[in-house]
């Protein structure tokens, strides 16, 4: 082991991988500093999977350098596997076995880490340690798959959605626990389908597209890379009558304007002079305000901006 850790846990350069017809991952070039909670987000067929199997190990490039606390899968596996920790999406373990028997049997495949015993009280399993794991519920077995990745006291984890289809409670219960980490200096590269989420949890943040980074930053910067503090959404009732959406964009205030779902989106420089416009606009076009929203700029605005889609579209 190093005496310090390297200045970059992971560093890819110029990475291509093409499965048949499909260019998964095409030049992706990308850092992620020791001690940082990085997030990498994407719309599915982005080449966020693919890229973060390359870094686990799982998958083969095609070309281009992944070093990974600075050694390189090809001459360092065994050096590499004791040192990553790996929470997959939907981790299988055996429903027979217990907490308990579950962690000393992932601890077993480590050189080193904490006792079972002692990472079960970090992920606050305690009172199941003699459950079996069959018997859990979601959050409790996510918990668990965080514990199974830190057995081995990792340099960097890699958490894969690790909060998808968990309830509200046990979402943030989940978040503590990797707030936690960070406050231990822990590097973690993060995958996840909730903008509150990479927000709350993530120093930086890339969008992945098309196997490409189209933007990279603090969630802060991006947000402000908009331009716009502000998305108005509303709806209108008059009787099929059709909006002058360019009239809609010349209004005070607005910087662009597009349908979705029914509704119309806004973005807002200025809000109050904006939603005065807006209401006087709707009145000299005859048409009735059935519904109004508006929220500060999110990172969820910013991606829907990049790739014209939802982070959680299907």
């Amino acid at each position: 082991m190093p005496e310090s850790p390297p200045k970059a846990a992971l560093r890819i350069r110029n990475l291509r991988k093409t499965y048949k017809d499909v260019v998964a991952v095409d030049g992706l070039d990308l850092d992620v500093p020791a001690g940082e909670c990085f997030g990498l987000l994407g719309p599915n067929g982005a080449g966020k999977t693919t890229t973060i199997e390359i870094c686990e190990g799982l998958t083969e490039p095609d070309s281009g350098e992944v070093e990974v606390l600075g050694f390189h899968w090809r001459h360092h596996a065994g050096e590499l596997r004791q040192r990553l920790g790996i929470q997959l999406q939907e981790t299988q373990l055996s429903e027979k076995l217990t907490v308990l028997e579950t962690l000393r049997l992932f601890r077993s495949f480590y050189n080193q880490g904490p006792p079972a015993a002692e990472v079960i009280r970090l992920v606050q399993l305690e009172e199941k340690q003699n459950s079996r794991v069959g018997g859990l519920s979601g959050g409790q077995k996510q918990r668990l798959a965080l514990a199974c990745a830190l057995v081995g006291e990792p340099e960097l984890l890699f958490l894969d959605e690790p909060t998808t289809g968990l309830d509200p409670q046990a979402r943030r219960q989940l978040w503590e626990l990797i707030e936690e980490l960070k406050l231990a200096g822990r590097s973690i590269l993060l995958t996840t389908h909730y903008m509150d989420e990479a927000e709350r949890l993530c120093e930086r943040v890339a969008i992945m597209d098309h196997g490409k980074t189209t933007a990279l930053g603090t969630p802060r910067e991006l947000v402000a890379s908009l331009g716009v503090e502000h998305v108005v959404e509303f709806s209108t009732g008059g009787a099929g009558a059709k909006l002058d959406m360019a009239a809609l964009g010349s209004l005070d205030g607005i910087r662009d304007v597009k349908t979705e779902n029914g509704s119309v989106l806004m973005q807002a420089t200025e809000l109050h002079r904006a939603v005065p416009a807006l209401l006087a606009e709707l009145d000299r076009q005859k048409l009735p305000l059935t519904e109004l929203r508006t929220h500060s700029a999110t990172l969820e605005d910013v991606f829907v901006t990049l790739t014209g889609r939802h982070l959680r579209d299907e």
